[in-house]
């Protein structure tokens, strides 16, 4: 394993961390960039917000985040969600922000304010979300974290849910992440090892409407944050090796107020799958980049270029869990989505087909 590149001294940092801060706030604003990828800055507050409404719009040069050109290059910041901050503690914050144009309207890489006026038009059905979030850990040379430097690891099999050394990758790490998603108030419901070695997801979820979205680019954020300290390149890339590995996906589960009514529930969820295969290739198209080499119809995904449901089929597109089936009522899940694809899109879309006739 190569000479891991950490960023942090504990030792040199514990005692500034320690400093009396006196009622002032440390504000860490972030936001999506251009490309998909996270950016941040701090701003310093005299006392701490009671909501979101207090913080102050911010900008930053767009040019540089592939936003904004070099002659128009300001793109502004609006909270939308506030979070406790797991690296500075005490009264410090980590700020979620929209991207928007100078002339008012939202930023090309603001996918947020449409998926927002999509839930706003559904609030009444109550959509739910639950994402799982797939990815796959990279040391500093580029190598997948804990594989051998000239081979690699034995098949896949003992991975998934395992435990011990040589099955297990990184669990510090994802300790590390769990307690801190836990801590800022990210809905984190669940970790576990995957399929393929180093590789790893977290669920987060139940959310409704536009808090899934916030909620999962969140703790996306603390993932890569605390890389920084490990040395750890976290990849969301869907199919980050090639060959008999498993790539990494983003399922997606959902469900509104009718397919959660015993005696109605399935109805619905049929309903809504129908509705899904009819604007398949939309949907994949908004799925994340990349996605083709994923979904091949191996290693439990479904064709890219054929929709299928079934019952507690992990090779279909949607997956009508074994117990929803049986009770009658409750979610489906959306295997589709890559683990890039941008929650506020996937919740959007989802919501468009089943709800608003789009």
């Amino acid at each position: 394993m190569s000479e891991l590149i950490a960023t942090k001294r504990v030792d040199l940092l514990a005692p500034y961390l320690a400093l009396d801060q006196g009622s002032r706030v440390q504000a860490e604003y972030i936001w999506i960039d251009g490309d998909g990828g996270l950016r941040c800055k701090t701003m310093t507050l005299d006392k701490a917000p009671a909501s979101v409404s207090e913080l102050k719009e911010w900008n930053f040069d767009g040019s540089s985040t592939n936003q904004a050109p070099g002659d128009n290059s300001d793109v502004f910041l609006r909270p939308v969600a506030i979070f406790k901050d797991p690296f500075r503690g005490g009264a410090n914050i980590l700020v979620l922000c929209e991207c928007y144009d100078n002339d008012g309207t939202p930023n090309k890489s603001n996918y947020r304010a449409h998926c927002k006026k999509v839930m706003d038009a559904a609030k009444a059905e109550e959509p739910w979300f639950g994402l799982e979030q797939e990815y796959t850990l990279f040391d500093a040379d580029g190598q997948v974290f804990g594989w051998p430097k000239m081979g690699f690891p034995g098949p896949q099999g003992p991975y998934y849910c395992g435990v011990g050394a040589g099955r297990v990758f990184a669990r510090d790490f994802i300790e590390a992440h769990y307690r801190a998603c836990l801590y800022a108030g990210v809905n984190i419901s669940g970790i576990n090892a995957e399929v393929m070695p180093s590789q790893w997801e977290f669920q987060v979820g139940p959310c409704e409407g536009i808090e899934m979205g916030d909620h999962l680019w969140m703790a996306r954020f603390l993932l890569l944050r605390i890389g920084e300290e490990w040395g750890i390149k976290p990849s969301f890339h869907p199919k980050p090796l090639k060959g008999d590995w498993n790539g990494a996906g983003c399922h997606s589960n959902y469900s509104t107020t009718a397919m959660r009514t015993p005696g109605k529930g399935m109805a619905a969820i049929e309903d809504a799958i129908k509705k899904l295969e009819k604007r398949h290739l939309e949907h994949i198209a908004v799925y994340g980049e990349d996605n083709d080499q994923r979904l091949t119809g191996r290693h439990e995904t479904a064709s890219i270029t054929q929709f299928s449901a079934g019952v507690a089929n992990r090779g279909a597109s949607i997956r009508i869990p074994r117990h929803v089936g049986a009770q009658g009522y409750g979610y489906l899940e959306d295997r589709r989505p890559a683990s890039n694809v941008d929650p506020y899109r996937v919740t959007a879309i989802l919501v468009e087909t089943t709800l608003l006739n789009a």
